[in-house]
């Protein structure tokens, strides 16, 4: 059951997609919605202000990065992750669960939870489902996310569902430990690897369990994006509807343009702030190179459809200096540009649901990025 002053409510309908609001305790998200990832605490060569300015509502943080630094006490006894990072509006934190099964070696699982060793100097650590809400609830997360074991790709059924029926027995322990407070919320994440009678079990055991929202994991790890698509269409048929739908780590553009037109509300994705920081530009055109050599005396800006301070101030030639010179500023004006780029795209799909013109709107993106592409 949701909790008081969390709510969900969708405006409107295109076939499976839908365009809605998230009410939160620190403020609403517009859906479809794409959430910048700042998993220390910050969105990599942002300011809060500058992320504010790109239009994006919500943020990401990483319990896994923010438990080894500063420490989840820490944090709390800063005001918690709002304050220390001057962001009021809502925020989630995964769990953590997808950096530690990445550690390979380093790590033990049990039943229980998992053993793990820091990356960053070794030390000993343990994350159970019940840590995992402690920590979260010591950030202050405004969406707090269950411990999962993402299951690895490939991986045969039997393994598919063992992890799977783990991750259940942690969700619902979670389910346990979350404290409710008004306008919060945690959300259960459906494993089940590539095989569509595990994401339903999956799906239908975490509805019994009755959380606000249902994550969708353990994709875009290699299988590709038409197995993702597929998957997406065997699982979300099973999800509620009246519940918010997220799709853990993706995408690009394009995955998004598919998730969202098999009916997933939230996003969140490295891609765009990585791809600021290696002079990748997402345009309008394609995907840009800004270190090509036909950008260096290109006195055009970088998208003429843009409103960033990128694309309003500066001309793709200047940018191309910056990178070429290794100055800060070119990531930093990218990773805005990036980031002002996915919002744009979260509008205007948003405005093509309302209008129930997404169908088109998506045939229009696509035939924008086919006809330049310099990655």
């Amino acid at each position: 059951m949701t909790v008081p002053g969390f709510d969900f409510r969708t405006f409107a309908t295109d076939g499976p997609a839908r365009t809605g609001r998230i009410a939160t305790a620190h403020g609403p998200i517009d859906t479809p919605a794409f959430m910048p990832v700042g998993t220390a605490g910050t969105v990599k060569a942002m300011t809060a202000d500058a992320v504010r300015a790109t239009g994006a509502q919500m943020v990401l943080g990483n319990t896994y990065h923010l438990m080894l630094r500063p420490g989840a006490e820490r944090v709390a006894a800063l005001g918690g992750l709002h304050r220390m990072m001057d962001w009021p509006g809502p925020i989630l934190t995964d769990s953590g669960g997808f950096q530690v099964m990445s550690l390979a070696a380093l790590r033990r699982i049990d039943a229980d939870g998992v053993t793990f060793r820091s990356h960053l100097d070794g030390s000993a650590h343990r994350l159970t489902p019940e840590r995992a809400m402690q920590i979260q609830h010591d950030l202050d997360a405004t969406v707090t996310m269950v411990l999962d074991e993402c299951t690895k790709f490939p991986a045969t059924e039997d393994q598919a569902r063992a992890s799977m029926e783990l991750s259940l027995r942690w969700a619902a322990r979670a389910r346990e430990a979350f404290v409710p407070r008004p306008g919060y919320a945690l959300f259960g994440i459906v494993q089940g690897g590539v095989y569509p009678g595990l994401r339903a079990a999956s799906a239908a055991g975490l509805d019994a369990l009755g959380f606000d929202g249902t994550a969708i994991g353990g994709l875009a790890v290699g299988e590709g994006q038409a197995t993702m698509f597929s998957v997406l269409d065997a699982t979300v048929p099973a999800l509620a509807a009246d519940r918010p739908r997220y799709l853990m780590g993706v995408g690009t553009p394009d995955d998004i343009l598919g998730a969202v037109a098999r009916g997933i509300d939230l996003f969140d994705c490295v891609i765009p702030t990585r791809a600021g920081r290696t002079a990748r530009a997402y345009t309008s055109r394609g995907v840009w190179n800004l270190r090509n050599a036909r950008f260096a005396a290109d006195p055009a800006p970088l998208d003429p459809a843009c409103a960033c301070p990128a694309c309003t101030r500066h001309s793709r030639a200047y940018l191309h200096h910056l990178f070429r010179a290794k100055e800060i500023l070119g990531p930093m004006l990218l990773t805005w540009h990036n980031l002002a780029y996915y919002q744009d795209l979260m509008r205007g799909l948003r405005a093509a649901i309302a209008a129930g013109g997404l169908a088109a709107h998506a045939a229009a993106l696509r035939a924008g990025w086919a006809g330049e592409e310099t990655a």
